[in-house]
């Protein structure tokens, strides 16, 4: 049986393009169901059409995205999920998660995985990773079942507080995070 794997996107939308191209790799090897947070689903910006990211998403997946509370809550109950992916993963989402706030898809996706027992994994993009988002990001680091993906500054003299997973290390950390381990180093240079 294919391992089932819940890969969600939030707003960080200038890596969006990178997380897709990840997306792409891992439908080869997952039974995939997306998602996609509120904000996400439906915003276009400079780095491209919400309707085009869902498209896309969708014809990769072979699935409808889940982009409400009420598509993501029976993810728990069904336990519909052997790993949830969020990637991207702003700094908004992981201080909901952190903070026990589960009001978006991703958010309560989160939640009613976590139920079952089984792995998160975080791929944090966000501009205040290393400024007050730091203090979330080192909660989630404690909590049991959650997982990171490697991640370092992402432009130290223009943006110093600045953090962006890598990307191109999520089969791996998937890997690992389905073995119940993080994986190491998690602090990377660029």
């Amino acid at each position: 049986m294919s391992i089932r794997l819940g890969y969600a996107l939030t707003g960080s939308f200038c890596t969006l393009k990178s997380s897709v191209e990840q997306l792409k790799l891992l439908a080869k090897s997952y039974d995939i169901y997306p998602i996609m947070s509120e904000i996400t689903y439906k915003t276009d910006t400079r780095f491209g059409l919400a309707q085009d990211f869902i498209k896309e998403i969708e014809d990769i997946c072979g699935k409808k995205i889940m982009h409400t509370i009420t598509d993501t809550e029976p993810i728990g109950p069904k336990n519909m999920l052997d790993i949830l992916v969020i990637s991207p993963c702003t700094a908004n989402t992981m201080g909901k998660i952190a903070n026990g706030i589960f009001d978006t898809s991703v958010t309560m996706a989160t939640k009613a995985h976590l139920r079952n027992g089984k792995p998160v994994l975080i791929a944090p993009a966000t501009n205040d990773g290393l400024a007050i988002s730091g203090k979330n990001i080192s909660k989630l680091m404690v909590y049991k079942n959650i997982f990171f993906v490697p991640f370092s500054q992402d432009d130290p003299q223009k943006k110093p507080t600045s953090t962006i997973a890598h990307f191109d290390l999520l089969p791996k950390a998937i890997e690992m995070a389905l073995q119940n381990k993080q994986i190491n180093p998690l602090l990377l240079e660029k």
